[in-house]
């Protein structure tokens, strides 16, 4: 009779430990699935974050450059209001050098808002940055002519800040929606 209880008793710790281990190996391929899981939605919140953070300085750039460009075109229309001189001309002609230089850098901020997204934001940064070109062919065409082209000039200021107003209410909704 002994032997037969020593048999059962090894058959029932045989399956006790068979039991313990399949147990553990079952509960250790939960844990490492819910430990990748974790991790893969830890990263994605992570690269949702950067991009979210990304975008924002990017709009908070172009929008800076575009008041930049403002307070330049602001400038340059209180020099067209003075009475025409050799003088005034050389200044113009030295903001219409400067309005060049600020445009590469609006042009640059809306690129990187262009490649950041979304496309809503994107193509308004880019109608915002085609603003700029009516404010430069009034002043270079008053330049090249000899003509006073400050109606001309003053025109553009409207399209300009409506499509700031217009890449703003986009970067805000694409801001929130992310």
């Amino acid at each position: 009779m002994g032997d037969s209880s020593t048999i059962w008793t090894l058959a029932i710790a045989a399956v006790t430990g068979g039991t313990a281990v399949l147990a553990s190996w079952v509960t250790s391929r939960g844990s490492a699935r819910a430990a990748r899981i974790q991790a893969e939605t830890a990263a994605r919140a992570q690269r949702a974050e950067r991009l979210r953070e990304s975008r924002r300085t990017a709009y908070l750039d172009l929008i800076e450059q575009t008041h930049r460009v403002g307070e330049l075109l602001w400038e340059i229309s209180a020099l067209l209001r003075e009475s025409p001189s050799a003088d005034r001309n050389a200044r113009l002609d030295a903001m219409l050098d400067r309005e060049v230089a600020e445009y590469a850098k609006i042009r640059r901020c809306a690129r990187v808002v262009e490649l950041e997204g979304p496309p809503s934001a994107a193509a308004a940064a880019l109608a915002l940055q085609k603003t700029t070109k009516p404010f430069y062919e009034a002043l270079r065409t008053g330049l090249n002519d000899g003509v006073d082209c400050l109606e001309e000039f003053n025109a553009a200021y409207r399209p300009f800040w409506k499509a700031l107003e217009t890449f703003v209410d986009a970067a805000r909704e694409a801001h929130q929606t992310e």
